[in-house]
């Protein structure tokens, strides 16, 4: 018998848990920061184990969990309630860490074409005349051989470019094509 008011007693505990966490949830959509308050002390442990498995680095979970903590405050209207508030929490958090890998990404790649432009050969010179070449045959592509070469240059896949710009993939890959093209045929190389 004690067995099993201990168990009530606990399922009871977690009822009025999960209550009071959607009631602080209806609040803070209404813009009650202490109910946020309420709302960030209950699911900041999952969302940073979440961060923490998806990037493996404790620093980055810590600060990924502050923003997806911002991100929720600022889309809180958003929720619906079709699903439980953890769960819509849980995908905004899945979206946030995966934004930053891909940005990551791109920076690392962009790092990495820059460092090597820099120790490339020829005088600093001659490689700042080349980039001020290059510059000028840019801006004489069209517009949106431009953007595609552009973004493709800044890491997004062709896919990811398609869905920025409202074109199909393969136009993105027509479009990137003939801008290599153009500019090959700009700058002799």
């Amino acid at each position: 018998m004690n067995a099993r008011a201990s168990e009530s007693n606990r399922v009871a505990v977690a009822e009025s848990d999960s209550a009071a966490i959607a009631d602080a949830v209806r609040r803070a959509r209404q813009g009650d920061v202490s109910a946020f308050e309420i709302v960030y002390h209950a699911h900041a442990a999952r969302v940073y184990a979440l961060c923490r498995r998806m990037t493996g680095d404790d620093a980055q979970a810590r600060d990924l969990v502050q923003d997806v903590f911002v991100r929720a405050w600022e889309r809180l209207t958003t929720f619906r309630e079709q699903s439980a508030f953890g769960t819509w929490l849980h995908r905004l958090g899945v979206n946030v860490v995966l934004e930053h890998l891909r940005s990551r990404k791109r920076d690392e790649a962009r790092h990495t074409d820059a460092d090597e432009w820099l120790a490339g050969p020829g005088s600093p010179a001659a490689r700042i005349e080349a980039r001020m070449d290059l510059d000028k045959a840019l801006a004489r592509l069209p517009a949106g051989a431009r953007t595609v070469f552009l973004l493709h240059e800044e890491g997004y896949s062709h896919d990811e470019i398609a869905q920025m710009t409202g074109i199909a993939p393969g136009t993105a890959r027509a479009q990137l094509w003939r801008a290599r093209r153009a500019l090959m045929g700009m700058l002799d190389v």
